[in-house]
């Protein structure tokens, strides 16, 4: 076991090849298997996966997916730091996680191609502050007895990540489970396989145990081993509806507790009386960020009929005038696609629209940018659809592109019925100055989320979660720590043995 650990002991981030990284320079030749403090070298490479960089179309690095043993081996590691790191007190175990926050901003002020990770660093401070809320309740009982609860960690999680933001997803998951006293291996999509190691080996700078949060590569197969594994005790898992449905069926053969977080068709409602400025950028935010590969995006935009003309004016005007390009670039707004498959994916969805009777205001065509390093990259340009109904493939499916439908709708209790027909309930958006109105709205949308005046607005104090197939369980907020603990209740009795017998 000894000789398979990677015999390199720096960090992927104080690497040569990792400094100043631009745009079609990086390639990773290092193990990204991470478990017990260490990189890992993989057992078998017979089953690699190429991982391409969306900008260039280029070979980034290989994924190699972890076997049973292997995964047996992270399980077993993560059950032995957790054994030390439940045992920590509060105090002790937030001294050792906003020195990893710490570390994560250093890193993203320094490292090209990091700076957007910044952020991050701030959910460790949320739920640090909440460590001190990790504590039960006493509840007085006849006769002097009493009881009280408290609330203890569940042991192993596993999680199980996307790939639209895959270091961002890591923390958001790894960091209320480990200040919980829990131990996490996670998981990442086989497409973005790179940053949760970095996030790793952050950690075990910061001083966490050998083995408290451990990264296996690997696809369906590997998360199917994860979900079995007996010394399991929860799954986290963001992606799609049809795997999370697989992954909660899995879990359910072992009783293991499971977040969902899943797909969204959120519905954007922009009333007349709205601020035109800000709903307009509410709208372009809501489909356009990060290429529109955003589970909660607002991609059914209802705008009143009064103001349609005005909205889809200014809309197809801002959006032709996004910069789209290379993505370290600070001008640039819109990137790549992640893969080929998935462009070829989203350009299937617009032109089938077209067939639909949709009308294409802009964009939806592949996209090559000047940059020549780009020719082979994965752009789109983002779209916008005019005179959408509600029974169109584009307005009932998830694209995960940089595609807006816009549909118009005459009053609040016609938009109310239509924005709630849908399987999906992750997100919801209404702009007006209607202070009745916008609360009114807000309560009746079915969603996990509803953004008013506003879109994709996440702060980590905040709770995040889907209703409908969009799953269940939270992420973010105070509540997360009802998710990764369990609760205890403890009876004393003070007098003696009341008994029938």
């Amino acid at each position: 076991l000894f000789l398979r650990f990677s015999l390199k002991s720096q960090p992927l981030l104080s690497l040569p090849e990792f400094q100043s990284v631009s745009t079609g320079t990086l390639v990773v030749k290092e193990p990204l298997n991470f478990w017990a403090g260490a990189r890992v070298k993989p057992k078998d490479t017979n089953n690699s996966e190429p991982v391409y960089e969306p900008a260039t179309g280029r070979v980034l690095c290989d994924m190699i997916p972890c076997g049973e043993e292997e995964v047996d081996e992270a399980i077993k590691s993560a059950h032995s730091a957790y054994l030390k790191w439940s045992k920590l007190s509060g105090m002790e175990r937030a001294r050792i996680m906003l020195e990893a926050a710490r570390i994560i901003r250093v890193n993203a002020c320094n490292v090209a191609g990091l700076k957007k990770i910044a952020k991050n660093g701030n959910i460790y401070t949320s739920y640090l502050r909440m460590v001190f809320l990790y504590s039960g309740q006493h509840i007085q009982l006849p006769g002097g007895s009493f009881a009280y609860t408290r609330r203890e960690p569940l042991g192993v999680c596993v999680g199980i990540g996307a790939w639209n933001y895959p270091f961002q997803i890591a923390a958001w998951k790894s960091a209320p489970a480990m200040a919980c006293g829990n131990a996490m291996v996670f998981k990442p999509s086989p497409m973005t396989p790179v940053t949760a190691v970095m996030l790793a080996e952050i950690y075990k700078e910061a001083g966490v145990p050998d083995g408290l949060f451990n990264v296996v590569q690997g696809g369906a197969e590997t998360g199917g081993l994860l979900c079995h594994h007996p010394m399991v005790a929860k799954v986290s898992f963001t992606g799609s509806v049809p795997t999370g449905k697989k992954v909660m069926e899995m879990a359910a053969k072992g009783v293991k507790q499971v977040t969902l977080e899943l797909g969204g068709k959120s519905p954007l409602i922009i009333f007349k009386d709205c601020e035109l400025e800000n709903a307009i950028k509410g709208a372009l935010m809501a489909n356009f960020l990060t290429q529109g590969e955003v589970c909660c995006n607002g991609t059914r935009v209802f705008v009143q009929r009064e103001i349609m003309p005005q909205f889809l004016e200014e809309v197809v005007k801002r959006t032709k005038a996004i910069p789209v390009g290379d993505p370290m670039c600070e001008e640039t707004r819109m990137s790549a696609l992640i893969s080929k498959p998935h462009m070829e994916k989203v350009l299937g969805f617009i032109k089938q629209a077209r067939e639909q009777g949709a009308k294409v205001l802009c964009g939806g065509e592949q996209f090559l940018p000047n940059d020549p390093k780009l020719k082979d990259g994965y752009f789109v340009s983002p779209c916008v659809l005019d005179n959408c109904r509600d029974d169109m493939t584009c307005v009932k499916e998830e694209i995960f592109g940089p595609v807006m439908s816009v549909l118009s709708f005459d009053t609040e209790e016609e938009v109310l019925q239509r924005a709630n027909n849908t399987t999906f309930g992750l997100a919801s958006g209404v702009f007006t100055r209607d202070i009745a109105r916008a609360h009114r709205v807000a309560a009746n949308l079915q969603a996990g989320t509803c953004y008013i005046n506003n879109y994709n607005v996440g702060p980590v104090e905040v709770p995040f979660g889907g209703y409908k197939m969009s799953g269940f369980g939270r992420e973010n907020g105070q509540v997360t720590i009802e998710y990764y603990s369990q609760l205890k209740t403890v009876v004393v009795e003070m007098g003696d043995v009341e008994s029938i017998f």
